[in-house]
């Protein structure tokens, strides 16, 4: 069995270059993983827009040291790659964070070798991936969920067999709920959830209010609602899009700075994935049992 002991010590390895054919820029990772433990899970982080792999470490050191090999690939989206939304290539960036995650799934070996020999302590057969914002949507995809074109149909299957389970935090609802400058710019933001079969647990905020939504904070609920068994909700009621700074606590995102909703939302995901991915089967309904009445769980 993995060794699961939260604080004990962690390490990270950046910047690690994972091979990605066809892309404008190289693809880089950075693992993060307890320095002792063998048959780890893995986790493959997908950041959301602008981000990159240096951010969300209150949540990939807290999964870390609760016995979770992280990886965290920076998306060519990255503010430091320099493409906005004004940029031509921004309209098929979805499409390249999502070969991202293949390349990183396809290539594990190959990246957690680089990894202090990491490769030797983990379970392959456990992997899960994992997002937040357009992650969310990213990861989503490697789940089973697919995009609907302009006409409605949905699109093609970008699901990985790798992924056993994952954790979508703060996803994009349905695109019929886009407001006109989100339809205009990002129509990519058109989730078919009916096809993400894969064991989910879905992380909502319930002070999340989207600029590019119509909608209030229930839209990031629809992947739970709209998406096949199994699936978890976790709600968290005063949670905006940060969710208490999941991507950094100074971080100008962070609208609702709180290390304790942090630590919540990493607690969260590294209970619900030692339960799906059967290293724990205690550990998700341990936690559901901790609600306190500022969150709640539900399960279908």
């Amino acid at each position: 069995m993995p060794s699961h002991r939260p604080g004990q010590r962690i390490t990270a390895v950046k910047p690690i270059t994972v091979p990605a054919p066809g892309r404008d820029a190289g693809l880089q990772v950075k693992v993060t993983a307890p320095t002792a433990g063998r048959d780890l899970p893995v986790i493959v982080f997908s950041h959301g827009n602008a981000w990159s792999m240096d951010g969300y470490a209150p949540l990939a050191d807290r999964w870390a040291a609760a016995g979770f090999a992280v990886v965290q690939p920076t998306h060519l989206d990255s503010r430091r790659n320099g493409i906005g939304w004004d940029d031509p290539r921004f309209a098929t960036i979805w499409r390249v964070r999502i070969a991202d995650l293949h390349a990183v799934l396809d290539g594990l070996d190959g990246i957690l070798a680089q990894a202090d020999g990491l490769q030797d302590r983990v379970d392959r057969e456990r992997t899960a991936v994992v997002g937040h914002s357009w992650g969310a949507q990213t990861a989503g995809a490697l789940l089973g969920a697919r995009v609907f074109d302009a006409d409605g149909a949905p699109g093609e299957d970008f699901s990985h067999p790798a992924a056993a389970a994952g954790a979508l935090i703060a996803a994009t609802g349905t695109g019929d709920s886009l407001t006109p400058f989100a339809a205009e710019h990002l129509p990519f933001m058109r989730p078919d959830y009916s096809t993400m079969a894969a064991p989910t647990l879905v992380i909502a905020g319930g002070k999340d209010r989207s600029q590019l939504s119509t909608r209030g904070p229930e839209w990031f609920t629809d992947a739970y609602h709209l998406s096949p068994s199994p699936k978890s909700l976790l709600t968290i009621d005063e949670g905006e899009h940060s969710l208490g700074g999941i991507v950094g606590e100074e971080a100008a995102e962070t609208t609702d700075e709180d290390p304790a909703r942090v630590a919540l939302v990493a607690d969260a995901v590294a209970a619900y994935l030692l339960d799906t991915l059967k290293v724990d089967g205690t550990a998700w309904n341990a936690f559901a049992q901790r609600a306190d009445g500022t969150w709640s769980v539900s399960d279908k």
